[in-house]
């Protein structure tokens, strides 16, 4: 499918291993439509500024990801991913499109069985001030250049967030 500065791209349905929580888990990528059958698991966003900067977020200063989290009761894709991206962001959306869906199966151990779907979304995004509530104690802004150099990515993962950076136009 070709790369991005962040790797190889994941392919449509294509599955990519990715170790988590010591069992064997198979990440997909799928195309925006009709979500994949799974329990929705939420929502992650390259969060874009007006100056095409990206933000990342850190619980620890060292290791920074993009921003995204669960679903609260009867909330919708967008509802969860607007919620987590002030949240854990402080960042209001503006525009929001979806990129698509990352289906995750468990092959092996504790949540063997367990198929988890979670929406990715590029966000235009305003920052407010710097005034975490919640789990994310860091913030930071990159340009969109610096992506590569800066993002923490899972084993395994890479692209998956490659292909979700190349679908908002950022990689």
């Amino acid at each position: 499918m070709g790369s991005t500065e962040l790797g190889r791209m994941a392919a449509d349905f294509e599955e990519t291993p990715v170790p988590a929580n010591g069992g064997d888990w198979r990440m997909a990528w799928h195309p925006p439509g009709e979500a994949p059958p799974g329990l929705p698991h939420g929502a992650n966003a390259f969060c874009v500024t007006a100056g095409h900067e990206v933000v990342l977020i850190s619980t620890d200063g060292a290791r920074w990801g993009w921003p995204g989290g669960r679903p609260e009761s009867g909330e919708s894709w967008e509802d969860t991913l607007r919620r987590e991206m002030l949240e854990e962001a402080c960042a209001t959306v503006g525009e929001a499109r979806l990129l698509g869906f990352v289906r995750s199966r468990c092959l092996s151990g504790a949540e063997q069985g367990r198929v988890l779907v979670r929406s990715i979304w590029r966000a235009e995004v305003s920052l407010l001030p710097w005034e975490p509530e919640f789990e994310i104690p860091f913030r930071t802004v990159v340009p969109a250049g610096e992506l590569a150099r800066q993002l923490w990515m899972e084993d395994g993962a890479a692209p998956i967030y490659s292909r979700a950076a190349r679908e908002a136009g950022i990689a």
